[in-house]
């Protein structure tokens, strides 16, 4: 097949997906061409099958803002138009799938077939709806006018159909890992860098968003850390950066945190963790902690969340109600002091991501679908 995959090219979930998918298609030997502002996050090598196409803005009086969506629309159309794509893959509804369909309205206007339109919803969707209603409208529309649906969870299809009543069949194709970079594996991480022989790593890895709760993490590891040794390793950089900061320097724990910024390749140092916390109040999916999980590190997080669907409880780690700050270092401590149960649910942790959501497993299944679509 020929795939044109639209995503953010930023750090964060959707966009790390979006590319590891493209470099798993190309490795299938489909044509992959990936269309987009920037050159997506991970994207960071030569790779037969796979091309980027840069889209540029254009300053004009007139525009306030420059108008990236029109720009990307009619790349998409010349990209569909030059190498004849058979799908259009974009992740997120606004703007892309809109983008998608105005494409496909530029193409209907020549000879040649348009691409079928799958969307992935990652979860901003519903809730960019949930805290401005006024995109209720164009996103239910650029649902409706794609081909196919696809949620990268049950928690988050079924929440789609709520809050836009649809009756429209969404595939729920989870998120996945690839099983050779994501591996339980030690020696792909110095633990001397970070911590001493006698302390345990906890880690940390997001956006830092509000929506993360990353003052949560602190206040879990200031907890952990008050009965036993160790540190606390944070991945990544956003608004909550500073605030974090601030919290870290009052409780005074600036000798018991790491900060390692944004990382390209977090499977290089999750390895070396004892405990992954994502205690988020809100997570589609969570694919930060199904990195952690493959690597060999059990998880604790938040329940009523799409972590439910990856974090097994009491067997790779701990799900418990969101802001129970108190719970869940507890829940840690007690994991952490019993060494034997560590390693069972270490040893699980790798075990069942590689299972549910190898890459594998999950490429097959957009494979799959892909074929169903473009079949009709």
């Amino acid at each position: 097949m020929v795939i044109g995959i639209t995503c953010y090219p930023v750090a964060g979930g959707s966009g790390i997906v979006a590319t590891e998918l493209g470099q798993q298609l190309a490795t299938r030997g489909h044509q992959v061409h990936f269309i987009s502002y920037a050159l997506p996050f991970r994207l960071d090598r030569y790779q037969a099958n796979l091309m980027y196409h840069g889209v540029e803005t254009t300053a004009y009086p007139l525009f306030k803002y420059p108008p990236y969506t029109l720009t990307l629309a009619a790349k998409m159309a010349e990209v569909a138009r030059n190498y004849n794509l058979d799908v259009w893959h974009v992740h997120y509804a606004i703007p892309h799938a809109a983008c998608g369909f105005l494409a496909r309205q530029l193409i209907a206007a020549t000879d040649l077939k348009p691409p079928k339109i799958i969307t992935t919803l990652h979860g901003t969707d519903i809730t960019l709806v949930g805290s401005d209603p006024s995109y209720f409208d164009i996103t239910r529309f650029s649902i409706m006018a794609s081909d196919g649906l696809t949620a990268v969870s049950k928690y988050l299809a079924d929440e789609t159909c709520n809050v836009f009543k649809l009756d429209k069949d969404i595939r729920v194709i989870h998120n996945f890992i690839d099983n050779h970079r994501f591996r339980p594996v030690e020696k792909q991480c110095d633990r001397s860098e970070f911590a001493d022989r006698n302390e345990f790593l906890i880690a940390h890895v997001s956006n830092f968003r509000p929506v993360k709760r990353t003052l949560d993490v602190i206040d879990i590891f200031e907890r952990i850390q008050s009965q036993l040794p160790a540190k606390l390793l944070l991945i990544g950089e956003g608004p909550d950066t500073i605030l974090a900061r601030r919290q870290i320097a009052k409780k005074h724990l600036n000798d018991k945190v790491i900060w390692l910024g944004n990382q390209n390749r977090v499977e290089a140092v999750l390895p070396c963790s004892d405990l992954f916390l994502l205690p988020s109040e809100e997570e589609s999916f969570g694919l930060a902690a199904l990195e952690a999980l493959a690597c060999g590190v059990p998880v604790i997080g938040t329940l009523a969340t799409g972590l439910v669907e990856v974090v097994d409880d009491f067997k790779n780690g701990f799900l418990l109600p969101v802001g129970d700050t108190s719970s869940m270092a507890r829940a840690a401590v007690s994991l952490l002091k019993d060494d034997n149960r560590l390693q069972e649910f270490k040893k699980n942790a790798a075990e069942v991501a590689l299972a549910k959501f190898g890459a594998d497993k999950i490429v097959s299944e957009y494979e799959q679908y892909y074929q169903e679509i473009i079949n009709g």
